[in-house]
């Protein structure tokens, strides 16, 4: 395998819940050393789970098990998002994340209807506010149509009361498919589905390196991997990584390059109070401001009922900072040294530190959601969750705009593959983004 980068890539179910209370506890270590393993998915994130249930899908012979550090799966990026159902419009055509979110669209919606997972399509507008913004509401339109996102329409600014009643703008885009789901959920019915199929998860399992175990019995079969943790280690033929806020860590481990470095950056979301949830019943995104890396805050409606607002975009003190309090030492030496986050900090210090201010001073955040809809106040509103993105960069400064998967060098990094970059909408193209691992663990290790 090369060792450059390569650029690819309604009801509740009571059993999800027996099922994640049953495996939410460690394997004793007596447990791990009894087998070597076919493949280890480091991982447990909506991306590791379901590549790990679509292989056994496959190949219902083989020994998978998916290692996960924390004592539940999905805690991070998985656990924290805004539970959007993406349709596929903004990314560029051609690219993995373009085929793959629309693929994994519908895949998902099948997936929903099939498991009992509750979900709403309940839409997205996408609001020009300025004339500038309607030109580029035209080439978004037509991006969409290039990704084939299903039944797009324009919006002229006298129907948008339409689609959203109490929203103004100067025209829309109106994507009926985009819904919301809660992830986290849709995450442990995969693992869920592993298990039946005979996987294996092992919780409070942090993967701190990988070495080629010294006996190999005299048999002319592969000399088995050694994924180690602390005090365990689990033999296995061929490791996937799924790792997230962490990715980047586990590619050098194998012999990969620094590059692209995960530099974590934290999206704050606000709540719209009880009062005042009737002003928004769909997905109201902005149109993407090209001078800017980030998306800009949006209105999201919630399977719980609630609508959050945002998110920011701040840089966080840990990659897994929550809160502007959460800092982690090692994490900020790595940035410190990072050419490309200094890079990054100079092109955008006005903006970032207008982010950082609207952090810290939340009502002022207000206004940019009342471009919306005028009727919300800063009374109408409080701080909310967060999540931390795992946003892959360049030394350049410049974020990785697309999926991306590494192999390593030598004896081990060969028998590795990494997923190093799998932001939104990942958990949207998760099946589809299994079917890509999948068909790559396939011609490169010949499962």
């Amino acid at each position: 395998m090369s060792t450059g980068v390569t650029r690819c890539l309604q009801r509740s179910s009571l059993g999800h819940l027996i099922k994640a209370c049953r495996y939410s506890s460690s394997t004793p270590s007596a447990d791990l050393d009894s087998k070597t393993y076919d493949l280890v998915v480091v991982g447990g994130g909506i991306v590791g789970c379901a590549t790990a249930r679509e292989m056994l899908e496959r190949h219902p012979q083989l020994k998978i098990a998916i290692v996960e550090k924390e004592n539940k799966l999905a805690m991070h990026q998985t656990g924290h998002n805004s539970g959007v159902v993406h349709a596929g419009i903004y990314y560029t055509p051609g690219s993995m994340k373009a085929k793959l979110c629309v693929e994994g669209l519908k895949l998902s919606y099948d997936y929903f209807g099939k498991h009992n997972i509750p979900y709403k399509k309940v839409g997205k507008l996408i609001v020009a506010q300025t004339q500038e913004q309607v030109k580029q509401i035209a080439e978004l339109h037509e991006r969409g149509i290039k990704n084939n996102v299903p039944e797009l329409q324009l919006i002229d600014k006298n129907n948008i009361y339409k689609f959203e009643k109490n929203c103004k703008g100067e025209m829309a885009i109106w994507s009926p498919w985009t819904g919301i789901v809660d992830w986290s959920q849709v995450c442990h019915s995969y693992a869920s589905e592993f298990e039946k199929m005979g996987g294996k998860i092992i919780l409070n399992y942090e993967v701190t390196g990988f070495e080629e175990t010294k006996e190999s019995n005299g048999q002319q079969e592969l000399v088995p991997i050694s994924v180690l943790s602390k005090n365990n280690s689990i033999k296995t033929k061929y490791v996937l990584t799924c790792a997230g806020l962490h990715s980047d860590r586990l590619a050098v481990m194998t012999g990969c390059d620094l590059s692209p470095r995960i530099v974590p950056f934290r999206g704050e979301y606000l709540l719209l109070n009880d009062d005042k949830k009737h002003l928004c019943t769909t997905n109201i995104y902005p149109v993407p401001d090209p001078r800017f890396p980030f998306l800009g805050v949006h209105f999201t409606p919630r399977m719980n009922g609630d609508i959050w607002l945002g998110p920011n975009a701040v840089l966080a003190f840990s990659r897994e900072g929550y809160r502007w309090t959460d800092v982690n030492i090692r994490d900020c030496i790595e940035m410190a040294k990072f050419p490309g986050l200094y890079k990054l900090c100079l092109r955008f210090i006005v903006p970032g530190l207008k982010e950082a201010v609207k952090s810290i001073i939340y009502p002022l955040a207000v206004n940019d959601l009342r471009r919306f809809i005028n009727q919300i106040t800063y009374k109408d509103v409080k701080r909310g969750p967060a999540g931390v993105r795992a946003q892959a960069m360049d030394n350049d400064g410049k974020l990785v705009d697309d999926f991306v998967f590494d192999g390593g060098a030598g004896s081990i990094g060969s028998r590795v593959i990494h997923c190093r970059n799998a932001p939104s909408p990942a958990a949207t193209s998760s099946m589809a983004i299994a079917k890509f691992i999948s068909d790559k663990l396939e011609k490169d290790f010949k499962f």
